[in-house]
């Protein structure tokens, strides 16, 4: 069921739908340097992983520019669609992360490959990054008070944490996108 998640043209219309409420939200808070307006500066992304067939506008790196002069600073907004400058949907990485690490049914690299279509040093590196740099990041040291997992299992830890509180797998997923995101608690 997790792996044919990613598929669902269905749950990148929902994380798009959360993307903009984060840029409004962004917005309103306006620029964390100065404290000026923010106007659009978004550019294209060419993701992969997911289905082929979705519009264009979920393909839209939200980013936010300072209108004061002199300021002029950019601002990411936080994303639930993409992970820093990877180049495969978030939800694509946390799934397949999760799926490597998750027991009993844990998926080996090569059905891991075959079904998304990447290289195993893709899968390496994603897997390290979660065991050995993100628990290092800002981020995870923002987050990490909100949740009691251990480090070794990051993201499928966070995964369970949210299947526990929802009705569906796909409900999970979201909630955990958001919860990297921005930090709302699970």
């Amino acid at each position: 069921m997790l792996p044919e998640l990613s598929q669902k043209s269905k749950l990148y219309s929902l994380l798009h739908r959360i993307e903009l409420n984060l840029v409004k939200q962004t917005i309103h808070a306006r620029c964390p340097h100065c404290g000026g307006p923010l106007h659009h500066s978004n550019y294209m992304r060419k993701p992969r992983g997911g289905p082929e067939d979705l519009p264009e506008k979920f393909l839209v790196r939200y980013s936010l520019c300072c209108g004061r002069q002199g300021c002029r600073k950019r601002t990411l907004p936080p994303s639930v669609l993409f992970m820093g400058r990877r180049v495969y949907w978030a939800n694509v990485i946390l799934v397949v992360v999760t799926l490597r690490q998750s027991t009993p049914c844990k998926y080996s690299k090569a059905a891991l490959m075959r079904h998304f279509g990447m290289e195993r040093k893709t899968i390496n590196r994603w897997l390290k990054w979660f065991q050995e740099i993100f628990p290092t990041t800002s981020q995870w040291q923002r987050l990490q008070g909100r949740v009691s997992v251990s480090c070794r299992n990051l993201p499928s830890a966070l995964i369970e944490i949210f299947i526990k509180g929802t009705q569906s797998i796909e409900q999970a997923l979201v909630a955990c996108l958001r919860f990297l995101a921005s930090g709302h608690d699970p």
